[in-house]
């Protein structure tokens, strides 16, 4: 049984439909990316999970459970995050202290999810104490994740996590990536790096104008002419 099941879901912001019938699954340990040109309604896919639009048609069943509709706090709960992709670190607050703000719904001693933690952003251990907004641009989306991670969920959301980082950042947000599939938890990712992403993911959906398009393995997508012509770049 899949972890996510998206089946033909119609919905967008306000009376406007920018999912037109979107079906997509993730498994468990699993990653999967979705991709396509601007506007294909990649963003608004992954946040109709997160209970961030209205749906007007077509459901979405986690774990066995029909969570169409939620709002986002009771989906947290659930055991989904989402890590949008501005605006998702407390500037202000010290890694640390994100963190600690990651870990709201949890009790008794967070010691051994802290260590966790630092073991998946070895660079963010020595940085604790420093303020997230003095972070380079790929720390401070290792924090974003993190704090997601502290609720230990089932399901990660990720929307454009490597938009405006170096190459070396990219590459080790991807690592990083693997890494929390590895240890457990499932990953629905948007990405704008379309070749990379489909080249380290397990699978892979295109948009386009809110409808599927393609999908299949990541490699099979990155081998397929027609996919590489139209959104790949050639």
């Amino acid at each position: 049984m899949a972890l996510l099941e998206m089946k033909d879901v119609r919905g967008g912001y306000g009376d406007a439909d920018i999912l037109h019938g979107v079906s997509m699954t993730v498994g468990e340990r699993e990653i999967v990316v979705i991709v396509g040109p601007n506007g294909a309604g990649k963003s608004t896919a992954m946040k109709s999970v997160f209970g961030l639009l209205t749906i007007r048609g077509g459901n979405i069943v986690f774990d066995g459970e029909d969570i169409t509709g939620w709002a986002p706090d009771r989906i947290v709960q659930r055991g989904i995050c989402y890590v949008p992709q501005v605006d998702n670190v407390f500037r202000e607050m010290t890694v640390h202290e994100n963190f600690e703000m990651g870990a709201f719904l949890r009790r008794g001693d967070l010691a051994a999810a802290y260590d966790r933690i630092y073991g998946l952003f070895p660079d963010l251990k020595a940085k604790r104490r420093n303020l997230a907004g003095d972070l380079s641009g790929g720390q401070r989306q290792m924090v974003a994740m993190g704090r997601a991670l502290m609720l230990d969920p089932k399901l990660l959301l990720l929307d454009e996590p490597t938009a405006g980082l170096s190459p070396k950042y990219m590459e080790q947000i991807f690592q990083i990536t693997r890494d929390v599939r590895d240890a457990g938890v499932s990953i629905l990712l948007v990405e704008q790096h379309a070749k990379q992403a489909l080249a380290f993911c397990d699978r892979g959906y295109v948009l386009a104008t809110g409808a599927n398009r393609h999908e299949g393995s990541g490699q099979a997508l990155l081998a397929d002419r027609e996919v590489a012509e139209m959104f790949l770049g050639g």
